[in-house]
């Protein structure tokens, strides 16, 4: 199994994959935390893919308040899912008034819990990334990916929001038994400044990713920020074919 060296370096400093550390952590740290990326800066994309009404599943919410923002920006329906119950039990209680979200305890290995073709969107920030640092972990992101899929409607949106680039992802993400078109951009660290002569603009981040026909990045392909984000946009393919395009940017 393929690792990037943030996965070895992220691994070996906590342990992101057991259920234990995160309740440990939402103890000690009761605010509320955004991982990687606040919605502010992943409105562009989630509009796009994401319609306002769809039924969305948030995966590995944490204490995150992008859910919160979600539906400040309009959206109605998000299940929010995590390991953690000391999380759940924090956000349940967090946001008893807001009914367009709902908090479950869930291992996202194992979403029994839902039917088949439940939501229109799965979005994971730094879910699959947890795994990845746990015991046996092509098989727990093979059990989670499965889940997904599974959950998903025909047309149905994975968006991972990931450290993780092509090359540790794309093995991944491309096995056919998903059937998955995939788009994928990039997007710099909150905390990235650009150099004086940068000519990237937020419409620039806005275009897909050109990967090569083994899924990578083309050789000549250069990161404006080494470190930034990857967005991977995971269309599911019905039984006909046919994709669905919620609008273009």
């Amino acid at each position: 199994m393929v690792y990037s060296q943030r996965d070895v370096s992220s691994c070996n400093t906590y342990n992101y994959g057991d259920a234990l550390y995160w309740d440990s952590r939402y103890i000690q740290e009761a605010g509320a935390f955004d991982w990687y990326q606040r919605y502010s800066a992943l409105r562009p994309f989630i509009r796009n893919y994401v319609e306002t009404s769809a039924r969305v599943l948030m995966v590995g919410c944490g204490n995150a308040v992008m859910s919160e923002d979600m539906v400040k920006d309009g959206y109605v329906d998000i299940t929010n899912i995590d390991i953690s119950s000391v999380a759940i039990d924090m956000m349940r209680k967090k946001y008893e008034h807001m009914p367009q979200l709902k908090y479950m305890q869930m291992d996202v290995r194992d979403m029994s819990f839902f039917p088949d073709d439940s939501f229109d969107s799965v979005i994971d920030k730094g879910t699959l990334d947890s795994l990845m640092c746990g015991a046996d972990a092509t098989i727990s992101a093979a059990g989670m990916l499965a889940e997904v899929c599974r959950l998903l409607k025909p047309g149905g949106i994975y968006m991972l929001i990931t450290y993780g680039d092509p090359k540790v992802r794309m093995p991944h993400l491309s096995r056919p038994v998903y059937n998955w078109k995939i788009a994928l951009y990039t997007i710099p660290r909150p905390e990235y400044q650009k150099s004086a002569g940068s000519a990237l603009s937020m419409k620039s981040y806005l275009e897909p990713v050109p990967l090569t026909v083994d899924g990578v990045l083309p050789p000549d392909f250069a990161l404006e920020d080494p470190d930034c984000h990857f967005i991977y946009v995971c269309e599911k393919v019905d039984e006909t074919g046919m994709m669905h395009v919620v609008q273009q940017f």
